[in-house]
């Protein structure tokens, strides 16, 4: 993951402060296939002025804002690292994509040849094979007691985040049934999912403290759940999102995440208490997010009953909507969910396609949409000339 230091506090509307980091596939335009070139792709960024990191697997690349206190300090930043790292990929002879999974499996000996990847592939071995890329979202959180009382207010929100951003249906070139793929696939890591309700910071720590024990996780850098509290940064980093599809969802995501904590923290500070969801009612919630996305229908943690997704982001947006008034992104957000509704999230779109024009269709339309919307995107080669 990028490190960066981030200040506690922005003087921007006295809120917590924002990052936001992507993790991209790197795919052959060609034969379609995920291309291990991310060392490669890495360089070219340097030599274009753009720091790009290394994740797990050698087929893909991270990118990080800096710190903003406001979704608008990051907006521009979000367009031109995609545009960045796409404008790196193609002068390496790949395609950029921002897809949770691959369409294919990647060839043999995919880790990143790092001492840390290395080492969680002897220790972890076919476990370490998956390509998942995600969005994770950073809020400054200082005061760790309040960053763990944060996590429990978010527990019942994170199956709605991610079903918003589902968008990794397709694996070895069909339909998985899964609106998230990378979900099923991260849970597969013993440190993944939603974490338990926390009684204190104490017990956060003695959980961690345990999986170390266990082997079932090498470092606090390992701790995978859905969100949770930054081992190296302030924060409170939420984790669950795939990646979005297109620049304009990732800064709709990012502006949602920081106004849901925000009015979080407010909760706490008039003393509410987090509601204690049951852990495998959340699991349950979160698995069908996966599986349906936004097309379908979600588990209501209220009630224990399915009802249409579309209803649980609406209820999220409600929650959130007086700290997005006074973010003064009410009108643009609310308008991005409609346009999401109307067209389709990433998972719908890889559908969509899929069954009109196959699969190479597909792989090109999210190449095509990771630009879309990006600085200067007409001049991306999109495929090598």
């Amino acid at each position: 993951m990028a490190k960066t230091t981030v200040p506690p506090q922005s003087a921007v509307l006295d809120t917590p402060t924002l990052g936001v980091e992507e993790e991209f596939l790197l795919c052959d335009p060609l034969t379609k296939q995920p291309r291990l070139r991310n060392t490669e792709v890495a360089a070219a960024g340097r030599d274009l002025g753009v720091d790009l990191q290394l994740e797990l697997t050698r087929c893909q690349v991270e990118t990080a804002t800096s710190i903003g206190g406001h979704i608008r300090d990051l907006r521009d930043q979000l367009r031109e690292l995609r545009f960045a790292a796409a404008d790196a990929a193609a002068h390496d002879g790949c395609q950029l994509l921002a897809v949770g999974t691959p369409f294919y499996d990647p060839p043999p000996n995919e880790t990143t040849d790092t001492s840390r990847y290395q080492r969680m592939a002897g220790e972890f071995g076919a476990l370490t094979a998956g390509v998942m890329c995600g969005c994770h979202v950073h809020v400054g959180v200082e005061d760790r007691k309040q960053a763990v009382r944060i996590i429990n207010h978010l527990r019942p929100w994170l199956p709605t985040l991610l079903a918003l951003t589902a968008n990794s249906p397709i694996s070895a070139g069909i339909d998985t049934g899964y609106a998230s793929w990378r979900y099923i696939m991260y849970g597969r890591w013993p440190s993944c999912g939603p974490p338990p309700y926390f009684e204190s910071v104490n017990h956060y720590d003695a959980a961690i403290a345990t999986m170390l024990e266990a082997g079932v996780i090498l470092d606090p850098h390992m701790v995978y759940w859905d969100v949770r509290v930054s081992d190296h940064l302030p924060t409170v980093e939420i984790r669950i999102s795939d990646i979005p599809a297109t620049v304009d969802e990732t800064i709709t995501y990012a502006t949602l995440v920081h106004a849901l904590v925000v009015t979080v923290m407010k909760e706490i500070a008039t003393g509410s208490p987090a509601p204690i969801i049951d852990q495998e009612v959340l699991r349950a919630a979160c698995w069908r997010a996966a599986r349906d996305g936004i097309a379908g229908r979600a588990l209501d943690m209220d009630t224990v009953r399915l009802v249409p997704t579309r209803q649980l982001v609406r209820r999220l947006l409600d929650y959130v909507a007086p700290m997005l008034a006074e973010f003064g992104e009410l009108e643009r957000v609310t308008a991005s969910l409609e346009k999401v509704f109307e067209q389709g999230n990433g998972a719908m779109v890889q559908r969509r396609t899929l069954a009109r024009s196959g699969i190479t269709e597909v792989i090109d339309e999210c190449a095509r949409r990771t630009a879309e919307g990006c600085d200067r995107q007409t001049d991306i080669a999109l495929s090598p000339s």
